[in-house]
């Protein structure tokens, strides 16, 4: 099996693993348990915790904020902007984002949208520095900030830093949200709300986190018994939590040999006839996207699963639907329906790029003859 499906998720670690089933089996009490089990759970927690806020920035500065863990980025998304919903009245009822996020963002901002909020969409193709024009659509009504760090169908990377900075810069009231599921422990990351996913990089699927830097407040979307601090109440999944916090601790970006596996993929693709390539240099190394002008997506990601090749078309939550996403990088109609995406982890070689460059080649001469 080749596997270069990792940006729809990651296959868990074996850190990650073997975390999740020590905790399963010495430290299953309940974290608001007062006996020795659930103490356990809360020191597993407060470990985690203090893992997270030292790697999120990717900086050696921790982030200055607290951690809540969560069932994922979807939550973690709904919470930050939802939860942020009651500063859209006293500081104005404007967002500004991109049109370009995940439908964890993009279905919430149409929901705010319909409630009489004003949603300002910025697509990458008509904007030379993305940043700055994000930052220019900023003004004193604007409640609201939020960007994907990078983006999952194209690799498409923003500069977080720069853009946290400037959009305080020009109103230090307006929330800056960061979708950092495809960013996380890859590249820097700032902003007042940070949302990650663990089965992005090497933990299990059900757990993520939303960082909440201090000074910032968001209300809590679910009710209950008020665990971590009242702003997620439910009992609090310890094994999830202690394989994610595993998986953070040895999880390693290797920028320099993922450049190296683009490289040879974009060589192999460029001897091929008609390819389209829709990741840019703007993109991280991770991330390829491409289309294969005459093969349909569909038909390309089932021929390559004949030989044990997994990629994808695009976002793993549009089941196979065109991508909304890569029109607005200036993607034509007729090359979303034939975009393939390839997204590489560490256990990915050179040769698994040529046996995937090989079976495209194959499957091209099939379709198009």
């Amino acid at each position: 099996m080749i596997y270069l499906d990792n940006a729809a998720t990651t296959k868990p670690c074996t850190e990650c693993v073997k975390a999740v089933n020590a905790a399963m089996e010495n430290a299953f009490g309940n974290a608001s348990s007062l006996h020795g089990l659930g103490t356990s759970s809360i020191q597993i927690i407060a470990r985690a915790r203090k893992t997270l806020l030292t790697a999120v920035t990717g900086t050696k500065k921790p982030f200055d904020g607290e951690v809540l863990f969560t069932s994922g980025a979807t939550e973690s998304n709904n919470t930050a902007l939802l939860g942020s919903a009651h500063r859209f009245r006293p500081h104005g009822k404007r967002i500004v984002s991109t049109a370009i996020e995940h439908p964890s963002v993009a279905k919430t901002l149409t929901r705010l949208e319909e409630d009489g909020v004003e949603i300002v969409r910025l697509a990458p193709k008509d904007h030379e520095d993305f940043v700055a024009a994000l930052v220019n659509e900023v003004d004193e009504n604007t409640a609201l900030l939020s960007a994907m760090a990078v983006n999952n169908e194209t690799g498409f990377a923003i500069d977080v830093p720069r853009l946290y900075r400037e959009v305080k810069k020009k109103n230090p009231r307006t929330i800056v949200h960061i979708d950092a599921v495809q960013g996380f422990l890859k590249v820097p990351l700032d902003g007042d709300l940070i949302s990650v996913s663990g089965h992005k990089i090497h933990s299990t699927k059900g757990i993520g986190a939303l960082f909440i830097k201090k000074g910032a407040k968001v209300l809590p979307l679910l009710s209950g018994g008020g665990q971590q601090s009242g702003l997620r109440s439910g009992t609090e999944p310890v094994e999830l939590i202690a394989g994610f916090e595993a998986a953070v601790s040895a999880y390693r970006f290797d920028k320099e040999r993922f450049a190296e596996l683009k490289a040879l993929l974009l060589q192999m693709l460029a001897e091929m006839e008609d390819i389209g390539i829709n990741s840019t240099e703007d993109c991280v190394p991770n991330i390829v996207n491409f289309s294969v002008r005459g093969v349909r997506s569909e038909i390309m990601l089932h021929s390559l699963e004949e030989d044990g090749i997994y990629v994808s078309s695009g976002s793993a939550c549009s089941k196979g639907k065109s991508s909304d996403v890569l029109p607005a990088f200036g993607v034509s109609e007729k090359d979303v329906d034939c975009a393939v995406r390839v997204s590489f982890s560490a256990e990915n070689c050179a040769e698994d790029i040529e046996k995937l460059c090989d079976k495209i080649a194959k499957t091209i001469e099939r379709i198009r003859r």
